[in-house]
């Protein structure tokens, strides 16, 4: 089952959680006073890359009807959606630039090119997510209502179809984003008034009729113009940018959330939580994957997701230097800090995905100590962290999961005794 005492789990005492809120606040200020023109310029040269690559695909599309110029335009228009979904929209909604005070570049007035209204998005995202990150019962990313992705939901035949599921998220994701803020499961019980959802309804349906109007009208219909283009070559060509913007979008995502080690928790954890409670959920909760430059840019510095998650509001070009603090606050206490590769987060996140379409019965390790779910009952009340003696080392969660591994790989081994 998920945890139900985080701290527990993580071997902490309440001065430990309470001391780890502190360097983190240390941490927060820190960047706050650092952030200056250097940031700014950095955002502004991003929205400048952006819009120029956006033109040249565009303008490349003038020519659709040669192969060659069909995929160039068709990457450049992706890569573009891509940088401004994740570098752009996803960071500037989250306030990372408000403290710059440009209209242009600020939380309440950015429209993301995505089907989704971003008011709807603030509200599930950066509220009910970043707020009950991985929370049961109130956080909607955990599978987002579709896709089994932990033992703490029960199994049904429906969920056989956990993998065909996630392929279709994955090449609709943007239509993903727009369903989600309807909550049509709490419509479907009655729970959610009509003159809520029929507003709902109205404002999604504006903003996916602009951006088809935009991607599959108004654009095909300029490229015609061209004699080196027609309508359905360009209109294929933004179909297919949007599909590479979905699957990668989706790929970031699930690297950070569902990899092993993105743990679950319970309401539980929620009454009368601290802030260093609830920085050591989303430190436990989220995963990140390794990256260089520009697979971190690509990716809107998401392969930070421990880090943006602890501080959703600041600077995405600034995670990178605050990541090197947070590990170190991780070897301090002896606390997992989930990473790995890109591929190898992604293909966990998809064994997790397959492995749970099944029926409990045919899985191997117990609901209580999987990769995926995992509470602090698997450590059979045995969760005090201790000194090493000889190297003056402390010995807490970090030390637990490798010794309970151990223990598996042994059993696994030699046969239970």
């Amino acid at each position: 089952m998920a945890i139900s005492d985080v701290k527990e789990y993580a071997h902490l005492t309440d001065a430990d959680v309470e001391a780890i809120g502190h360097e983190l606040d240390a941490i927060r200020r820190e960047i706050e006073a650092a952030r200056g023109e250097k940031d700014a310029r950095y955002v502004r040269n991003t929205i400048r890359f952006q819009r120029t690559l956006e033109a040249v695909g565009r303008t490349t599309m003038l020519a659709s009807n040669n192969r060659v110029a069909w995929w160039a335009g068709s990457a450049m228009l992706g890569v573009s959606k891509i940088v401004e979904n994740m570098e752009l929209g996803h960071n500037v909604m989250h306030g990372q630039w408000d403290w710059m005070n440009d209209p242009e570049i600020h939380s309440t007035s950015w429209e993301w090119d995505n089907t989704g209204p971003s008011e709807h998005w603030k509200q599930t995202h950066n509220y009910i997510h970043h707020k009950y990150t991985n929370v049961l019962g109130m956080d909607d990313d955990i599978g987002y209502g579709l896709i089994r992705v932990t033992r703490d939901r029960k199994w049904t035949p429906f969920n056989a179809g956990n993998l065909v599921y996630n392929t279709l998220l994955m090449l609709l994701f943007e239509y993903g984003v727009a369903v989600q803020h309807l909550e049509l499961g709490k419509v479907a019980k009655g729970r959610v008034s009509k003159e809520e959802t029929r507003r709902k309804l109205a404002e999604v349906g504006e903003k996916v009729g602009k951006q088809m109007l935009k991607d599959y009208a108004l654009t095909p219909a300029v490229s015609s113009l061209s004699p080196a283009a027609s309508f359905r070559k360009t209109l294929t060509a933004n179909i297919m940018a949007n599909v590479i913007r979905n699957v990668w979008t989706n790929a970031v995502i699930f690297c950070g959330h569902f990899p092993d080690g993105a743990e679950k928790f319970t309401r539980h954890d929620l009454k009368d939580e601290t802030q260093g409670q609830w920085y050591l959920r989303q430190m436990l909760g989220s995963a990140n994957f390794e990256a260089g430059p520009a697979l971190a840019f690509m990716s809107g510095n998401l392969c930070y997701q421990i880090e943006h998650h602890v501080f959703p509001d600041l600077p995405s070009n600034r995670l990178a230097e605050i990541s090197v603090k947070v590990r170190a606050l991780c070897e301090k206490y002896d606390l997992p800090y989930t990473t790995g590769s890109f591929p190898a987060q992604y293909a966990k996140s998809w064994r997790t995905i397959a492995k749970l379409s099944l029926p409990d019965k045919f899985l191997k390790a117990t609901a209580d100590d999987a990769p995926e779910t995992a509470s602090e009952r698997r450590f059979g009340g045995n969760t005090t962290a201790v000194v090493d003696p000889a190297t003056g080392r402390r010995k807490g969660l970090l030390s637990a999961i490798a010794e309970s591994k151990s223990g598996r790989g042994l059993r696994a081994r030699f046969g239970r005794r």
